[in-house]
């Protein structure tokens, strides 16, 4: 094989010349056009698409395909204007179902003549870059019928008619509409918008327009809102019935544009039914649609939630103001939780648990509770009362939801170390008292501070419950050490730690002899089994349960407080006393007997002394029986247990000086951390730096802070710049 000669095989053009009949361009272009007359006559039943496909395969191949794409343009063109009069000449409503019918024939027609000029749609039109021949047929269909000068101004102001007549209520033929709709969508997105979208929108504009200005003049807030809410969504059907799925975003911009956003602050602030009158009303179902509609448009929420945090902190400043509603703490604190619960449930009801609107409801909450400069000894006080009876018989899980609640009141406080000064001062009382409702719930509260707040601030009241475990015990020591004293009086002693109980001024009152020796005794065994400790007796803390008999032989057990107690005793030995007397005996402060004395005196029920001359006040000329006639159907009896109470001016005044003061080594403190870290810093940045450091539990004046520096200053822990007077350096 590899000796054979290589050949080289080559394919040489037809010698003669292939003849072609002149007039074959003519007959066959005749026969197709004939047979496209016959497609658009519906006869095409008795022609065949064989043969005629290949007629016009050959007049491509043998580069006719100029000829035949003209004769296709010129033929076309020629039915679509027929086609066109006819549609013209409908009446009426004919209009739309002639202009569909013929749009279908079209189609079918168009479909036909594509199958038969396959190849040319194939070959010739790519290559000269022509239109294909389905889009020539469109095109046609559209400059010669939907573009005719007597259809497309008619065929839009119909479509507008059918839209308006069915948005004032009448049934149209909505499968009509879809199929013309559909046809101007086929004939290209330019077409259907320029044809009808633009117009459809201009004139939904101002029909939604009219109708909004209609509806405001006579219908309320509610009813406006339900309305916009009802053309809305009959829009959004609308489009999914027969417009393009890309109007939609178009047409409800338009509604909410016209219905909403031109009046939102009309509606938000029209009398007798805008927002302030649904709050104040509670109307979820209208809020819920105002919040749904609002939010479709721009500034919309933003618009609801200022009207409503204006209004709360209106409603919130009345609150913490008014002098009728601050007599009682307990109902204060009440209604600012009656009030949190209003617009919690109106935002997870109404305003799908909005963040925002929740960061607004907290802020405006902070805002108005700070206005009160009373509130955390007023929040103190009202757990004071649900601690001592409000809880009684109320399930855990309910007393967890009400101390959650006191803890959200408690977090707005900026001053929640004042706070802490009341709840101690009220914890003690309950705890020594023994009133309160459930230990639980008294340890539950402190965990959720301790959580809240850190250790520090919960460390005391902890050291508080221990000090009365701890009393106990030394209680059994006492009595175990001194079996001999279980016949007399019974003491029981709270041996309290000075440093975790509220500061009490020590002040002595005279025993009776009884308790006295009891007392002395006591302090025996105690300083004995503690080294390095002393004693100090709070006598105004305590309180004594005492038997005693009176005319006709009545016999009451009395519980009252310890000065009470030392003034009863005295009666033992005397039948009158005159205050002067009972002051020397017992030596009790002035303004403590006088109260002691008519809480015995004064008091209906619980008179177990009577005062000549009979008055409600005690004055120092005033002289004291035993009242002989004093009856009650309770064997026990309880005199004069003072409740926890509003402050008086001057203890206030005190309370906050000795707030002050704690704070002092507090804000010192901050700033050394801080210039620690820092080394230099100017003034502006330290107070800045200590008011965030110390926003958990106060807020620090910045006056105060510039007087802590100064005070570090001149201790030498900090100095100033000898060139920049406002900045500080920190020394080691």
């Amino acid at each position: 094989m590899s000796n054979q000669k290589k050949r080289n095989f080559q394919i040489e053009a037809f010698k003669h010349r292939v003849v072609v009949d002149p007039k074959y361009a003519e007959k066959t272009w005749s026969i197709l056009e004939h047979a496209i007359h016959e497609i658009y006559n519906h006869n095409a039943s008795g022609l065949s698409f064989e043969e005629l496909y290949r007629n016009a395969y050959n007049m491509v191949l043998h580069k006719f395909g100029e000829k035949l794409y003209s004769g296709l343009v010129a033929t076309m063109t020629a039915h679509l204007k027929e086609i066109s009069k006819s549609i013209e000449a409908a009446q009426g409503d004919l209009f739309l179902e002639e202009l569909n019918r013929k749009w279908n024939d079209h189609n079918k027609a168009l479909q036909m003549i594509r199958d038969i000029l396959m190849y040319m749609d194939r070959t010739y039109i790519p290559n000269t870059h022509k239109t294909p021949v389905h889009e020539l047929g469109l095109n046609l269909w559209r400059d010669n019928v939907i573009h005719s000068s007597k259809i497309q101004s008619r065929l839009l102001s119909m479509l507008l008619e059918l839209v308006h007549r069915e948005r004032t209520g009448e049934v149209i033929d909505r499968g009509l509409m879809r199929n013309i709709i559909k046809m101007l969508m086929d004939l290209g997105s330019s077409v259907y918008q320029e044809d009808f979208e633009k117009p459809f929108l201009e004139v939904s504009a101002e029909f939604y327009m009219g109708e909004s200005q209609k509806f405001i003049e006579c219908c309320d807030c509610g009813d406006y809102l339900k309305k916009a809410e009802l053309r809305l969504n009959e829009e959004i059907e609308r489009v999914t019935h027969f417009l393009d799925v890309k109007s939609e975003v178009k047409i409800t911009n338009v509604v909410e544009k016209e219905m909403i956003a031109n009046h939102m602050m009309r509606l938000v602030h029209m009398e007798n039914s805008g927002l302030v009158n649904m709050l104040l009303d509670d109307k979820y179902e209208n809020l819920g649609r105002m919040y749904n509609l609002f939010r479709r448009v721009p500034n919309g929420l933003s618009t609801i939630r200022d009207v409503m945090t204006s209004h709360l902190r209106e409603i919130g400043k009345q609150l913490v103001t008014d002098a009728e509603k601050l007599k009682d703490p307990v109902e204060f604190v009440q209604r600012l939780l009656d009030e949190k619960d209003k617009y919690d449930s109106i935002i997870s009801q109404a305003f799908s648990n909005d963040k925002t609107f929740q960061n607004a409801l907290n802020s405006s909450f902070e805002y108005f509770i700070n206005l009160n400069n009373r509130s955390p000894e007023f929040i103190s006080l009202f757990v004071d009362d649900k601690l001592r009876k409000g809880l009684k018989g109320v399930s855990e899980e309910d007393v967890e939801i009400i101390l959650d609640k006191v803890m959200m009141l408690f977090r707005y406080l900026q001053e929640k170390d004042v706070f802490e000064k009341y709840y101690k001062q009220h914890l003690a009382k309950r705890l020594l008292s023994g009133k309160t409702v459930s230990d639980d719930a008294e340890r539950s509260l402190i965990v959720k501070l301790k959580t809240e707040c850190g250790y520090q601030f919960t460390s005391k009241l902890e050291g508080m419950f221990t000090d009365m475990k701890t009393s106990q015990d030394t209680m059994q020591g006492f009595y175990a050490s001194h079996p001999e004293l279980t016949d007399g009086p019974t003491l029981v002693v709270q041996v309290l730690t000075t440093g975790s109980w509220p500061t009490q001024p020590s002040i002595t009152c005279n025993l009776p002899a009884e308790t006295s020796a009891l007392c002395e005794k006591f302090r025996s065994y105690y300083l004995g089994t503690h080294t390095g400790r002393r004693l100090s007796w709070q006598t105004n803390m305590g309180t004594a349960d005492i038997k005693a008999t009176f005319g006709k032989g009545q016999k009451h057990e009395l519980n009252v407080s310890t000065y009470q107690m030392c003034v009863l005793m005295l009666f033992n030995n005397a039948d009158r006393l005159s205050y002067k007397e009972v002051e020397q005996a017992t030596g009790i402060p002035a303004s403590d007997l006088k109260r002691c004395l008519q809480s015995m005196a004064c008091v209906k029920g619980k008179n177990v002394l009577r005062k000549e001359p009979m008055s409600k006040d005690i004055g120092e000329d005033d002289a004291f029986f035993v009242n002989d006639k004093f009856t009650s159907k309770f064997y026990k009896v309880k005199i004069g247990t003072v409740v926890a109470q509003k402050e008086s001016e001057p203890e206030k005044q005190e309370t906050r000086q000795r707030v002050e003061e704690d704070r002092k080594p507090q804000i010192e403190a901050a700033i050394v951390r801080i210039m620690k870290s820092r080394r230099v810093l100017d003034h502006n940045n330290i107070i800045a730096e200590v008011t965030k450091q110390l926003q958990s539990r106060f807020l620090a004046n910045p006056t105060e802070i510039k007087k802590r520096i100064e005070s570090l200053i001149e201790r030498d822990f900090l100095e100033r710049d000898n060139n920049d007077r406002k900045l500080y350096r920190y020394l080691a």
